[in-house]
């Protein structure tokens, strides 16, 4: 089987995107599949036309030049559908497997058409909600009514469409998208990263003052993570708890608010920063962190949409505390394996932290609990097998079965 990945942008940039993308592709390459991946204009990294990164054969788009909205965007996608025709004339694919955003898809129709190729549009987030999270959309805008329009129309002309969890699928059949044109791949994590946890980075505690107890995150700053809630809740959780320390690992748009914020907290000397690091480097800083917190704002953005992120915590035997949004909720079963908090809510994620720390008496068994869910129901090595049978319908009614 020949499959032609259509993304907004991939390997070597290190995001919950390209590492979801890697898992997809490493496991259909592991089954004997032929894949390949093609690119955006959005890639913003210097690459040649092709090349091979982690084992994983990319074709890039040129950038296109910038333009206002709405012409930027028809440009992209003009740019990419030529770039995807002329990569699927050479690889001529049985399958094309277009990711969100929406842009994708719509660059990838058209060579879908000529070449006579199913189409399987996957969405990981809606378009028009990821703006807003991101903090460059308004719900309920002239634009946003414009790219929920827009997604629709996609989802509904694909022969196939992927979603990453079922708060997504509830919404596509809410527009009116027939249930058996949709299947559900969610988020997982590659087991074979994750052996048993690693012991605690003692050199690496101490190079950064940690000791106690160490609450900590893992990932991108958006506003939408709600990591000014956790910085805000922390003179609340120190008075309960005073050998609390909380750990903020990566960076993003609020970077440098959050830094402003904790340096102004009085309790600015438990809070520590370390940027970004290599992926590889990782799993020393998990092994840092007695609890990772995710303290999502509700929206419709982390009411819909799963994160990647508490999944390979619980892969890494973390222990795991979150906000309610259902997102988390579809993930977690709160007080087995994992504990859950109201969003937007300091004092609530000060309490439900103070009294995670002061009971540890069950903290071994809902590591268990939580590794076994991740390896039982979020393997990527299992999840993978859901694209299958989608595959083998879509060709067969394309007559390349």
């Amino acid at each position: 089987m020949r499959i032609l990945h259509v993304l907004d942008h991939g390997l070597p940039l290190q995001s919950g995107y390209t590492f979801r993308t890697r898992a997809i592709v490493k496991a259909q390459i592991a089954r004997g599949w032929d894949v390949a991946a093609v690119t955006g204009p959005r890639h913003h990294h210097e690459a040649p036309a092709s090349e091979i990164v982690d084992g994983i054969t990319f074709l890039r788009t040129p950038p296109s030049p910038r333009l206002p909205a709405p012409l930027g965007e028809l440009a992209e996608v003009a740019a990419f559908g030529r770039r995807i025709t002329a990569v699927a004339q050479d690889f001529r694919p049985d399958i094309i497997h277009a990711h969100s955003p929406v842009l994708g898809a719509l660059a990838a129709m058209p060579a879908a058409r000529w070449l006579g190729v199913p189409l399987v549009y996957e969405i990981r987030a809606f378009w028009e909600d990821a703006a807003v999270g991101n903090g460059t959309g308004t719900e309920g805008s002239l634009r946003y009514r414009a790219t929920r329009a827009l997604e629709s129309w996609a989802v509904k002309r694909a022969d196939a469409v992927a979603v990453i969890c079922e708060g997504l699928k509830r919404d596509l059949l809410a527009r009116g998208v027939e249930e058996e044109r949709i299947m559900v791949s969610p988020n997982g994590v590659d087991m074979a990263l994750f052996g048993d946890p690693p012991p605690r980075d003692s050199a690496l505690a101490e190079s950064l003052g940690l000791g106690g107890e160490v609450i900590g995150f893992i990932g991108s700053f958006y506003d939408y993570e709600g990591l000014d809630d956790l910085i805000a809740a922390m003179p609340a959780l120190v008075a309960r708890r005073e050998q609390a320390q909380l750990l903020l690992v990566g960076g993003g748009p609020m970077a440098e608010a959050l830094r402003h914020q904790a340096a102004a907290s009085p309790v600015a000397d438990r809070i520590r920063f370390v940027g970004r690091v290599p992926h590889q480097e990782v799993e020393r800083y998990y092994s840092l962190v007695d609890v990772l917190a995710y303290p999502r704002k509700k929206m419709r953005l982390t009411d819909l949409v799963t994160p990647l992120k508490p999944l390979e915590a619980m892969a890494q035997g973390r222990l795991v505390a979150a906000s309610d949004v259902g997102g988390h909720r579809e993930l977690i079963r709160d007080g087995e394996t994992g504990t859950l908090f109201a969003a937007d809510d300091p004092s609530a994620i000060a309490a439900s932290l103070a009294t995670l720390l002061g009971n540890r008496g069950g903290w071994d068994e809902r590591r268990v609990r939580a590794r076994a869910f991740v390896e039982r129901e979020r393997n990527w090595s299992s999840n993978i097998s859901r694209y299958e049978p989608v595959y083998r319908r879509l060709m067969a009614a394309a007559g390349k079965g």
